[in-house]
């Protein structure tokens, strides 16, 4: 299926989840992602390079000509596209598994908003839990070129 608008698939257990692989599953609502965030995330992170914080240098220096979203930052959604697009009804307990692949392909603008574009490429069930990895396109409104493209691994437990 590929929807443009958001949409989310349930599951009643792991195992409707394992005969899904190579479908997409749902794609998120937008999120604006607001300087507000983006100063919050550079003071956590300490990464708190100009071209996230400083609009003024940004708009004079940057090749973007204002502030961007740190690429962790836009990877950090993966839980929040997952939990958008993606519900497992049996499921009790899941925990993030880990990452096999991430490329920040564009830059994500402040004031820009972004989506999930969630798929499932690969899912192994084993006594009562899954380990399941998504395929997550990271999109930018008004923008044909994702901003990110990530694999990632979870567990499922039922």
């Amino acid at each position: 299926m590929n929807n443009n608008e958001a949409y989310k698939t349930s599951f009643k257990n792991l195992e409707e989840l394992s005969s899904s692989v190579g479908k997409e599953l749902g794609v998120s609502e937008w999120i604006e992602i607001t300087q507000e965030n983006i100063n919050i995330f550079a003071k956590i992170t300490q990464d708190e390079q100009w071209i996230h914080i400083d609009k003024e240098k940004s708009k004079k220096h940057s090749p973007y000509k204002t502030t961007i979203a740190h690429g962790f930052m836009i990877l950090s959604l993966a839980s929040r596209f997952s939990y958008d697009t993606l519900n497992l009804e049996s499921v009790k307990m899941g925990v993030n598994y880990g990452v096999d692949r991430v490329r920040f392909t564009s830059a994500t603008p402040s004031g820009g908003f972004v989506r999930g574009r969630v798929s499932l490429l690969e899912c192994e069930k084993k006594d009562g839990s899954a380990k399941y990895k998504l395929g997550i396109t990271v999109e930018l409104n008004g923008q044909e070129k994702p901003v990110c493209v990530a694999e990632t691994l979870a567990i499922a437990y039922e």
